[in-house]
This record gives C-alpha cells, structure tokens and sequence, in this order.
C-alpha cells in the first residue's frame, strides 16, 4: 500500500501503514488521513495538567482519564486521537487494550496552530454526530475554555470561560476547576 494515499482509508489501513509509534498524530474523519506534528511545550502543559485534575477525579469516581495518543475508533473511518478522555463507570468497560470502540463521555482538544479548525469544525461535528456529551476546548490564543454540551443530539452555542471563571461540568459532579489553572501563566 502505497503512503501517498490520503483519502477513503480504514482503522486497518493506518496499522499497516504505520506500525511504529513516532510522535505523529494520525486521524481519520470520513476516512481522510489526517496528520498533526508533535504539539509544543505550553500545549503539553496544559494537557498535563487537565489528565492529572480528571484523573484524580476519576480515581474518586470510578472513571478513567486518558491521554492522547489513544485511539478512538467510531468508525472504521473515523478515528481521532482527542488530547484527554474521560470515561465514567460505565463507559469504561469499553475500552480496549489498543483503542475504544465508541464516544467517550468527554473529550478535551487543546488548540495548536496546525489542528485548530479541525478540532473546532471538523471533529466538533464528528464529536457531535457520536453522541460526545461534552467537548471542551482549551483556546490558547484566546486564553479560555470553550464548552459544548450535547442537547437533543445536537451541541448548542458554546459556554466560553475566562480565566477568572471555573470549569464545571454537568457531566462530572463535583468537578470544579480554575480556568487559570488549568491555562496555567499567559504566554510571554
């Protein structure tokens, strides 16, 4: 198989085309081949610092927190590698050694130059199409937190927060965390 090709892929088609792990995110969305370089320093921050808040309160919950890169395999066509996920009790029974079968009850997308329409259009929709109850987006050249929530099947306008503002989640009761935090000091 050629690596030239970029559209009309499947799951299967991106192990054999790329065994090994290298630090290059690839995604499927309507079995278009996506690629992402490695993010950069403050998004890594940042990420690390919203797994290590959702995974304390998964251990309190019986959830589970995860990092990206893991698979999560809507489709054999669509296959994204949100930067955090978070399963509840239930849904954590489906997730697979390798990947997850179906919609996570969060999801969470850091902005990065390269990825920002694809997170806000493309995998917004495909988060929606699949029933994602939450997406959350942390927009670094914003500076805040832009909340979806699924209602009737469909994501409504946004919550946009600042950094004086705290995150909760209807989701995750309980969950309160600052976004300033979470953001972390504003770029230099």
């Amino acid at each position: 198989m050629s690596t030239e090709r970029t559209t009309g892929l499947t799951y299967e088609d991106l192990l054999e085309m790329f065994p090994e792990e290298d630090n290059v995110r690839r995604e499927l969305i309507g079995g278009e081949l996506i690629l992402s370089p490695a993010p950069s320093f403050r998004h890594q921050q940042v990420v690390v610092r919203m797994v290590v808040a959702l995974d304390a309160y998964a251990r309190a919950h019986d959830g589970e927190a995860l990092v990206a890169p893991f698979d999560v395999k809507l489709t054999d066509r669509d296959v994204v590698e949100p930067d955090v996920l978070y399963f509840g009790r239930e849904a954590r029974r489906r997730i697979e050694e390798r990947y997850v079968q179906s919609a996570p009850d969060l999801v969470v997308e850091v902005s990065s130059p390269t990825t920002r329409r694809v997170d806000l259009v493309r995998k917004r929709d495909l988060y929606e199409r699949f029933g994602v109850p939450e997406y959350w987006f942390l927009d670094l050249d914003a500076d805040r937190v832009e909340v979806f929530h699924l209602a009737d099947g469909r994501y409504g306008p946004s919550s946009l927060l600042g950094r004086a503002d705290t995150l909760k989640s209807s989701l995750l009761p309980g969950l309160e965390l600052s976004v300033d935090a979470i953001l972390g000091p504003p770029p230099g």
